[in-house]
């Protein structure tokens, strides 16, 4: 009996090996489980990873475990169309966004289809999600700055063309609004920019791109939509897509903004695809590569050396912490890799602080020798001086019997937080924010009420456009802040406080 089975058992391998002879599995396999945007394949033995590949009912699937016996495959589709035991064909290639001046003004999804409604984008390059990051011998150090449009970043934490600068703080304290008027503030600057939506409803997007449109941004701008209720898979291969994208325009020497709001989420659809996929769980449950999903993202951006065009790619990654944790797993990771950051403070916006910016938390690793030299003057010393004033604000509060000169640094120090705050939708002039810090940091209006230093520098602007417009002009164009400058501001400013 034994051994009549043992002959059946051998018989059936042997008829099973024949039979595999007969087709071809290197490009051809059949689903044998599909769930949750997860698809298990058998066959495709000749599969690259990361490769597109083809479903039933149009439905496209990339490559994420090459296994022994199977090929895990996510879908960037619907999978209730597919079914086990449907064919996948390989596409022999990965999987490409379209790229080109063809997507500016335009809202896409993740794969670079349209979504605003305004017909197909018909470009003729297509470009790999997945890039090699430029090497070291072919970038340039940073040495141009991108100005914001915002006082306190421009004059503290400066960002250079081809720096990674991380916006991080908590829920709800601003970061997207510092992203979106950086992205304001490119207008005629000719730089583009690319700002990516990862997990975000679709109204607050539309909301987002009916802003950009009204302020004349959408004409240099893309945005790469992946919205809360898309599937992991689209979620995390969104700033990818998107790098590719702007990295076609820094390849032909122009200067690139990207925003990638934000990679707490993109952070998560990862690890969701790693649990589905079966991979191992880490600290948080995050896979033992969460580390290097953001660093081969961020190491793409980078400033190119003159002889490869001179282009630059830009960006701000946003994370979101968890009540100012800036220790948690993710934030860590991210401020690891990049060039610097800016902290929003939950405290400071209750204050009605906006932008709600924390100087001693906020760094900027390189900007600084991307700096102008008249705003680099004019602000030098800030930093120290509002460390000492937010030092003695809570010494104050402990006593009432303080002496002149602690009252004179707390004044000062209130009128310089006041002259930092600014609203949202208005970046700034180079020439406006240093006449702005110029007048604040030589205690111009030190003897004005806090309440009103917003009007006297109203006042003082439209004044100098008015009746000394060269001044502006002047610093525009990289005129350094001399003496007789200085002579012009501070008539201006006395003139005006005069009638104040």
């Amino acid at each position: 009996m034994v051994d009549n089975l043992e002959a059946l058992s051998g018989l059936i391998k042997k008829q099973l090996e024949n039979y595999e002879d007969k087709i071809d599995v290197g490009d051809v396999g059949t689903v044998v489980t599909i769930g949750d945007g997860i698809a298990q394949i058998y066959g495709l033995k000749n599969v690259m990873m990361s490769e597109l590949l083809i479903f039933p009912n149009d439905v496209y699937g990339m490559v994420m475990n090459l296994e022994e016996n199977s090929v895990g495959c996510v879908l960037l589709g619907k999978d209730s169309l597919i079914h086990e035991g449907d064919v996948v064909k390989r596409t022999n290639k990965v999987v490409e966004v379209p790229v080109g001046d063809e997507l500016l003004g335009r809202v896409v999804n993740s794969i670079g289809q349209p979504l605003d409604g305004k017909g197909e984008i018909k470009t003729k390059s297509y470009r790999p999600i997945e890039m090699p990051a430029p090497k070291i011998m072919d970038r340039e150090s940073v040495n141009s700055p991108l100005l914001t449009g915002i006082k306190a970043i421009d004059s503290m934490i400066p960002i250079g063309k081809g720096q990674r600068e991380l916006i991080i703080g908590d829920r709800q304290t601003g970061k997207t609004a510092i992203a979106i008027d950086t992205i304001l503030n490119q207008k005629d600057k000719n730089v583009y920019c690319v700002y990516v939506a990862i997990g975000q409803k679709n109204s607050t997007v539309a909301q987002l791109v009916q802003k950009l449109q009204e302020f004349g941004a959408m004409k240099y701008t893309t945005v790469v939509c992946a919205g809360a209720s898309e599937s992991a898979p689209l979620l995390y291969i969104a700033p990818y897509a998107a790098t590719s994208i702007a990295e076609h325009w820094m390849l032909q020497g122009k200067d690139v903004l990207i925003v990638y709001d934000d990679l707490s989420k993109h952070a998560v659809s990862y690890r969701t695809l790693s649990l589905l996929l079966k991979r191992s769980p880490g600290r948080e449950a995050y896979p033992g590569d969460i580390f290097y999903i953001h660093s081969r993202l961020l190491e793409r951006a980078c400033h190119l050396k003159s002889e490869l065009k001179g282009g630059s790619l830009t960006a701000l990654p946003i994370i979101e912490t968890q009540a100012g944790d800036i220790s948690a797993y993710i934030p860590t990771n991210v401020i690891s890799i990049t060039d610097g950051q800016i902290f929003l403070s939950n405290d400071l916006f209750n204050k009605g602080q906006r932008p709600a910016i924390d100087s001693g938390l906020s760094v900027s690793r390189v900007g600084s020798a991307a700096q102008y030299k008249s705003m680099k003057k004019v602000s030098s010393s800030m930093k120290i001086e509002l460390a000492n004033y937010q030092e003695l604000l809570e010494f104050s509060r402990f006593g009432s019997d303080l002496d002149k000169v602690t009252k004179d640094i707390l004044k000062h120090g209130s009128i310089l937080m006041e002259v930092l705050k600014q609203k949202q939708y208005s970046p700034l002039s180079l020439s406006q924010e240093i006449v702005d810090i110029y007048i604040a940091q030589n205690k111009l209006i030190d003897d004005i009420e806090v309440e009103k230093v917003h009007k006297a520098l109203k006042r003082i602007s439209e004044y100098i456009y008015s009746q000394k417009n060269d001044i502006y002009e002047k610093l525009e164009n990289g005129h350094l802040l001399d003496d007789e400058l200085k002579r012009e501001i501070e008539e201006c400013v006395l003139t005006v406080k005069k009638v104040l």
